[in-house]
């Protein structure tokens, strides 16, 4: 066993992976920036979703400064955070045959928009039915998802399928089963999840990249700067303004 200390072990975990994600799903990576500025050029939303603790990475990236205006949430009554009591029946909402559909159905989402859908596992059937209602509706769909889960795991979707077979693109976030990166013998379980790290900078990289695409079509990106700097409330104002039709979590 290392030396060094368990912080010292999760932070290399964390790096690994991703340094991991930055060589491995560059192209990925850049497809999935290029087609939010498709989306944006064309006048399309841009939507996301996440269940359990996958949720964080998605309001990560929604109303955020330095991020795309019109980033916004998909949510899911119950399924969203762990402010829901009992906490566990998030988890099996996420199992929930007809949520996802029920949940488009009544959502601003449309044709030609696109949502990026974030589930570590990818093997509920909420992720998987969102994916392919989204579709259904002519949505594009980005999906980050562990990819090694769907053949390790099996599927709770009543067609067998994952995540990732339900996407325009996928990102694979290289999270081990079981999303605990540390073990020791004095510790009966693995401990230290790093998903929420790297699921998160995987995003940033993807809008980033989206706002490179904008700038480089000649489109100002539509970002929004923090409310605690100088100039940072008339800043979004006017994003706000010319982008309110697209952006759904100021009404």
């Amino acid at each position: 066993m290392s030396d060094s200390k368990p912080a010292e072990q999760f932070f290399d975990a964390a790096i690994g992976l991703l340094q991991r994600v930055r060589d491995e799903e560059t192209e990925n990576i850049e497809a999935a920036g290029t087609l939010l500025a498709d989306t944006v050029a064309a006048g399309g939303r841009l939507f996301a979703f996440g269940a359990g603790h996958s949720s964080l990475a998605a309001q990560d990236v929604v109303y955020r400064a330095g991020g795309l205006a019109l980033m916004n949430l998909l949510a899911v009554p119950g399924v969203v955070g762990v402010d829901v009591m009992p906490a566990t029946l998030g988890s099996a909402l996420e199992r929930v045959d007809g949520l996802a559909s029920a949940v488009l159905d009544s959502s601003p989402l449309r044709a030609d928009d696109t949502l990026v859908i974030i589930s570590l596992s990818g093997r509920n059937a909420l992720p998987v039915e969102m994916a392919m209602s989204a579709r259904g509706l002519g949505a594009r769909v980005i999906g980050v998802t562990s990819v090694a889960y769907a053949s390790e795991t099996t599927s709770r979707h009543v067609s067998g399928t994952y995540l990732k077979d339900h996407c325009d693109i996928v990102l694979d976030s290289k999270i081990a089963i079981g999303d605990a990166e540390l073990t020791l013998d004095t510790i009966p379980a693995p401990f230290a999840p790093a998903s929420t790290v790297v699921t998160s900078a995987l995003l940033q990289a993807v809008m980033a990249t989206a706002a490179a695409s904008l700038a480089a079509r000649g489109i100002e990106p539509p970002l929004l700067r923090s409310g605690n700097v100088d100039g940072g409330h008339d800043w979004n104002s006017r994003v706000f303004e010319q982008y309110g039709d697209r952006i759904f979590y100021r009404r």
